[in-house]
């Protein structure tokens, strides 16, 4: 018997601030037609004031208790991925644990930028393989509005606010790659390239939470080789090509990026969830996010081989294979 980590629920939550790309054009030189040609964003979701991302966190992790029939008594650990905490310490995801009124097991966050939430799945898979838990809220939440110089037009128009949860459930396999649940990941990272996307702030060095700072051209033509490459050593870790692929459903950070990861691994775009048109890129949050709303669209099915990937911030990137 090989112990799985299998998907039990899913859930989102969007802030109810709707910002169109028309919002943009009395800040910097910008337009409608030149945010979607360039991202193929045309509209993304901003936090209310007040509205902390803990505080989406758990609603999405709620939606996602009652997709899954689950109560918070079901739940024993919680893995937030996120840039944006609610304060320096203590971690977001303990501030989700008492929002939910959990008074049991254990949280913590994990930071990998637009990656966090590959990072926290393959987290929470290697704690449920190993028994240390067998259920596990994984949520990615940010408030990335609050990071924006909206004097720079080639970073202030790409990002937007929500949460995504999804719950894992250990659940005993044969082995094969047959199995429900997380079958194979592949995690990287280089901080050589620290310098491609970055916020120039924090507590060590300027006391400040600083800005984004971003090199667009260099990082898209990095993600595309980067997310291709670890598509495939998950595939292959799991004894499957491009192939046997259902679903892409990959970090929603541009869809020139999407395209182009899809186009080199040779799968036509029906087969790749898109949600950035809506959300703009919502960093960890974008991929529970795709998957919460692919699923209540009835796209994504029991059953179905499901790869995940993206790129963020270190640079660190990163992908998981999943059947449904």
């Amino acid at each position: 018997m090989t112990r799985r980590a299998i998907v039990r629920g899913v859930g989102h939550y969007l802030p109810e601030r709707i910002v169109p790309n028309s919002f943009f054009e009395d800040l910097v030189d910008t337009s409608d037609e030149w945010i979607r040609t360039r991202s193929g964003i045309e509209r993304r979701h901003f936090a209310a004031e007040g509205e902390t991302t803990s505080q989406m966190a758990v609603k999405a992790a709620q939606a996602a208790l009652e997709n899954a029939g689950m109560q918070v008594k079901d739940i024993d650990a919680i893995i937030v991925a996120t840039t944006t905490p609610d304060l320096t310490f203590p971690s977001t995801a303990t501030m989700v644990q008492h929002g939910l009124g959990m008074e049991r097991g254990f949280a913590f966050d994990v930071q990998a930028v637009c990656a966090g939430f590959v990072f926290a799945l393959v987290n929470a898979n290697a704690l449920i393989a190993t028994g240390q838990a067998n259920r596990i809220l994984v949520i990615g939440a940010e408030t990335f509005s609050r990071l924006l110089d909206m004097t720079d037009r080639s970073t202030c128009v790409l990002f937007g606010d929500g949460a995504g949860a999804l719950i894992l459930e250990a659940h005993a396999g044969t082995g094969t790659n047959e199995d429900r649940g997380i079958l194979a990941s592949d995690l990287n990272s280089d901080g050589r390239d620290r310098d491609m996307l970055f916020v120039d702030g924090g507590p060590s060095t300027t006391g400040t939470t600083g800005v984004v700072k971003m090199l667009g051209n260099q990082l898209f033509r990095r993600a595309v080789e980067r997310l291709t490459e670890t598509a495939r050593h998950s595939l292959g870790k799991a004894g499957l090509s491009d192939n046997d692929i259902d679903w892409i459903v990959p970090h929603q950070a541009n869809i020139r990026i999407i395209k182009g990861t899809a186009k080199k691994m040779g799968i036509p775009m029906e087969r790749v969830i898109v949600t950035v048109q809506d959300h703009g890129n919502t960093s960890a949050a974008s991929i529970p996010l795709a998957l919460s709303v692919a699923q209540s669209e009835g796209k994504i099915k029991r059953g179905d081989l499901v790869l995940t990937e993206a790129i963020g911030g270190g640079l660190a990137w990163g992908s998981v294979v999943l059947r449904w």
